[in-house]
């Protein structure tokens, strides 16, 4: 049998989801709340623990309960996830465009210097923006070492890089080192991206390496801040 504090925390998580408590709203009272569900202060407390827990209130002293913006995504920040396996995970489906696929033969010194290139090394840049619910929110500029990806093609863009390089090239994607700033957007995000008045874009630059070490990849994924939370778990050492 489910506690009564889960049966209350689930049915006000479900009319945060569905909007019948919107976000920045105050959720009523302890002592409204126990009228309500007809249940002690005791049992409120503890759904209302599990509430912020998991990110649905943030709790005010003075103020009350305040129903934090939930229409976000969540992108795993220490996870080495592709787009298209987030997306999978997703209620509305996200739309990937191709802006630009191509090979360089010279990288200018910028990406030589991330990709740690010799003189002789071609790169396969890839621009592609995410849309979802018909705005476009991130903008993804990948540049490949074409020295692991021999090649490329624009329907493998649009569907999986990763796919395609596990299952096809049999390459292991081991690690990666990340890097979050925010910054100005650039003219590139401005014409690519639906920034709808933002000033800032929140920039996840990402290192990826192969199995045996190689960096094969460096990634700059510019995301609209509005749309999306970067989670992680971190406990602190004792």
């Amino acid at each position: 049998m489910t506690s009564k504090y889960l049966t209350i925390y689930n049915t006000l998580v479900e009319q945060i989801k569905n909007g019948a408590i919107p976000p920045q709203s105050l959720l009523p009272s302890e002592h409204e709340l126990t009228d309500q569900f007809q249940t002690s202060r005791e049992t409120i407390r503890k759904a209302l623990n599990l509430l912020s827990q998991n990110g649905y209130i943030q709790k005010v002293r003075g103020k009350g309960s305040i129903v934090i913006d939930i229409t976000k995504f969540d992108f795993p920040v220490s996870g080495l996830v592709s787009f298209k396996e987030l997306a999978d995970k997703m209620e509305s489906k996200p739309k990937t465009n191709v802006h630009e696929l191509s090979l360089i033969i010279k990288p200018d010194h910028f990406i030589r210097q991330q990709l740690q290139l010799t003189a002789k090394d071609q790169v396969w840049k890839v621009i592609r923006t995410r849309e979802i619910g018909g705005n476009k929110i991130i903008l993804d500029k990948d540049f490949l070492n074409k020295k692991y990806v021999p090649s490329l093609t624009e329907e493998i863009c649009e569907n999986s890089i990763y796919e395609y390089l596990e299952n096809e090239l049999n390459l292991n994607i081991s690690f990666a080192k990340k890097e979050i700033v925010v910054e100005e957007p650039t003219s590139e995000d401005r014409e690519l991206l639906n920034l709808e008045g933002f000033h800032n874009v929140v920039v996840i630059k990402s290192y990826v390496f192969l199995e045996d070490a190689s960096l094969f990849q460096y990634t700059e994924s510019r995301h609209r801040p509005d749309k999306f939370r970067f989670v992680d778990f971190a406990r602190r050492k004792h």
